[in-house]
């Protein structure tokens, strides 16, 4: 009975793993969609987003059902609504990438994006698709160290975020209000789910240390500033 309990432990993290990796395919697909004016691709990652919804909902029912009936307490309750959330991040993240999809096909046959843009969201697309499979080893390894190092890696997406902007401000700027507003969602869908592949592996700190990310951050910043000679580091 045991061995079956534990066994749909690991079947829902496989589902988080599952979630991780269509929903980084999906937000890399979608960026070449957008840069690319490709129709079908867009058609692609807008409906598969469906199978992520799917994945989400059968997740629900499964670790509520175990809730329900194995009644599971420290750790093993820690996997169970921990994994809740993270299935909620994922499907968001899933969201954001069907969004970036659904804007190529409505500016289609043009391209979305101006040409002194194409690299800057193209290196967002592939940083995104990068934090998300990373996002992914740390639910399948439970690397806090990775883990924590994710939202270092996330400052990029900020930088970025903050170039779009400064691209927008610029006076020499010349495609218009239309092209201005799909430039600021684009760069806030990335931005956001960055942010969502940022806190799955915050979350999985939290179910393996029992201590959320950001208290055992401060710790280690503590630590760092009372070994001597770091004081003025």
């Amino acid at each position: 009975m045991r061995d079956a309990y534990h066994e749909e432990l690991d079947s829902i993290g496989d589902g988080l793993v599952e979630m991780a990796r269509l929903v980084g395919s999906a937000i890399g697909r979608a960026t070449t969609a957008i840069l690319d004016a490709d129709l079908k691709l867009a058609e692609s990652v807008i409906e598969a987003d469906q199978k992520v919804d799917e994945l989400q909902h059968d997740l629900e029912a499964r670790a509520i059902a175990l809730l329900a009936r194995q009644q599971p307490v420290a750790t093993d309750l820690r996997i169970v609504v921990t994994s809740l959330r993270m299935s909620a991040d994922l499907e968001r993240s899933g969201d954001l990438a069907q969004h970036v999809a659904k804007l190529a096909r409505l500016r289609y046959p043009e391209r979305g994006v101006p040409h002194d843009l194409h690299a800057t969201i193209l290196e967002m697309g592939q940083l995104a698709q990068r934090l998300m499979a990373k996002a992914a080893e740390v639910i399948i390894t439970k690397d806090v160290d990775l883990a924590l190092q994710l939202e270092q890696d996330d400052d990029a997406m900020d930088l970025l975020h903050r170039t779009l902007f400064q691209h927008l401000m610029d006076d020499r700027w010349k495609h218009g209000i239309e092209t201005a507003v799909d430039v600021t969602l684009l760069g806030r869908y990335y931005e956001r789910f960055a942010d969502h592949a940022v806190s799955v592996a915050k979350r999985v700190v939290y179910l393996v240390t029992g201590e959320h990310a950001d208290e055992i951050q401060a710790d280690l910043q503590t630590e760092i500033q009372t070994v001597p000679g770091t004081e003025g580091a």
